[in-house]
């Protein structure tokens, strides 16, 4: 099975400055990535909108997604409205009191999307995310928009990193198998891990932030995202820039 995962697009309005960068030209370019890849899913893992969200700015992405004719699945950053994106995408079905998180089943193997608008994942949630692992023995597949720890980049690390992590990794390292996560925020490319958790930080489609500066510095302006290909226990995945 072979994974695309798009973070961090975004997207403003048309007449909209974005730090002088073409976000839309940015996502049709990754588009156009995708149907060269021909992957089975794809997975949009937050912070679609640029700094608001934006029904237009939902409406014009989906037509995009759309587009491709590909299965996919989004998740909510902290630039956007888990509501208005689940009625924009037609699934408000998923919405547990106004947070958009849930389960799949791919080819057997368990994925579990979280919601990390708020920076934190909720009591509701982390029962949810509890009861979800009680209920699996090997390897589980995790989406989500925050990575759950520190991960050595200093100007996220002090302003934007998730509150409730201790409480979140908590329950990860409690499982007996392994998990992979694949998440976004940090607009940078990096692998952590820990015990039986593996967390890959996938880069931004907008711009990629200098991994060791104390305040805020772009590293560079190239787009990119990320193929993951599952076969069994196999995992392999790389990081494209555009």
């Amino acid at each position: 099975m072979r994974i695309v995962q798009l973070t961090d697009l975004h997207i403003g309005l048309p007449d909209e400055a974005t730090f002088e960068a073409d976000v839309r030209g940015n996502l049709l370019k990754a588009c156009q990535k995708i149907r060269q890849l021909r992957p089975d899913y794809v997975v949009v893992s937050g912070d679609l909108c640029f700094q608001d969200p934006d029904p237009t700015v939902y409406t014009w992405i989906r037509q995009q997604l759309d587009a491709l004719d590909i299965t996919y699945d989004l998740i909510s950053g902290n630039h956007d409205d888990p509501v208005m994106m689940a009625r924009i995408f037609e699934r408000e079905h998923l919405l547990v009191e106004n947070a958009l998180y849930f389960q799949r089943q791919l080819e057997g193997a368990p994925y579990l999307f979280l919601d990390t608008t708020t920076g934190v994942v909720d009591e509701v949630q982390l029962q949810w995310l509890h009861q979800a692992l009680k209920q699996q023995t090997g390897q589980v597949f995790i989406f989500m928009h925050h990575p759950p720890t520190l991960a050595g980049v200093p100007h996220m690390d002090q302003k934007y990193a998730m509150q409730n992590r201790d409480q979140v990794m908590e329950i990860l390292l409690d499982y007996p198998g392994r998990i992979d996560i694949f998440c976004g925020h940090y607009h940078v490319d990096k692998v952590l891990g820990l015990d039986n958790v593996n967390i890959y930080i996938t880069p931004s489609c907008f711009f990629q932030i200098d991994q060791f500066s104390e305040s805020f510095a772009v590293d560079h302006r190239r787009p990119a995202l990320r193929y993951i290909d599952i076969t069994g226990e196999y995992l392999r995945h790389s990081v494209i820039y555009l």
